[in-house]
């Protein structure tokens, strides 16, 4: 008689290879690098910085991808006046290099509209490839007649609204409304920031 061999399944944590959640103070030095990997150390001096600086990202929209304890993808939304329509700014998103193909990016984006609309938002906006944000409902419809405190390619304004009609006859500047950011300890990084690899 033959005995049957039985085949051990072995159950692993590693069935979502990211999670998403709230932004942390302690995730700070992560995203400042990784946002420097992305786009470079100049991207202070992009168009949209202007409307960051010195605010603080909306409540509650700004959020992280983790995979295996690493920061690997980051979100925010910024508080703004599109030529006084209230709405949020979205940006910037970035993905670690390893990841972007496990959706992190996509996920980001789907989990802050859906956000932002539970906390009853109207209207999002962003600078961005039309082409990849096409496929959330972002188009450049409603911008023709908004403009940016700086250079910017028109085609690339790119909105969503979350309430239909919400940007009907928005015209004008784009300006900051946020709360000012609160005052930096000067957090620094326990260990450098490590790559992760797709699997």
């Amino acid at each position: 008689m033959t005995a049957l061999h039985k085949t051990k399944i072995a159950l692993t944590p590693k069935a979502a290879p990211f999670a998403i959640r709230a932004e942390k103070a302690s995730d700070v030095v992560a995203r400042e690098t990784l946002l420097d990997a992305c786009f470079g150390v100049n991207r202070h001096m992009r168009t949209c910085q202007r409307l960051r600086d010195g605010r603080a990202p909306a409540e509650g929209l700004a959020f992280s991808a983790m995979a295996e304890g690493r920061l690997v993808g980051t979100l925010r939304l910024w508080h703004v006046s599109a030529g006084g329509t209230p709405a949020l700014m979205l940006g910037p998103l970035a993905v670690e290099a390893n990841s972007r193909k496990l959706g992190v990016g996509s996920a980001l984006m789907e989990h802050a509209l859906a956000a932002a609309k539970a906390r009853g938002h109207r209207a999002v906006i962003l600078l961005g490839d039309a082409p990849y944000y096409a496929r959330f409902g972002f188009s450049a419809q409603k911008t023709g007649e908004l403009s940016l405190p700086g250079p910017f390619e028109r085609d690339r304004l790119l909105a969503l609204e979350l309430v239909e009609g919400s940007l009907d006859g928005a015209w004008g500047m784009i300006v900051a409304t946020g709360a000012p950011a609160p005052k930096s300890k000067g957090t620094r990084a326990k260990k450098p920031l490590q790559p992760v690899l797709a699997a």
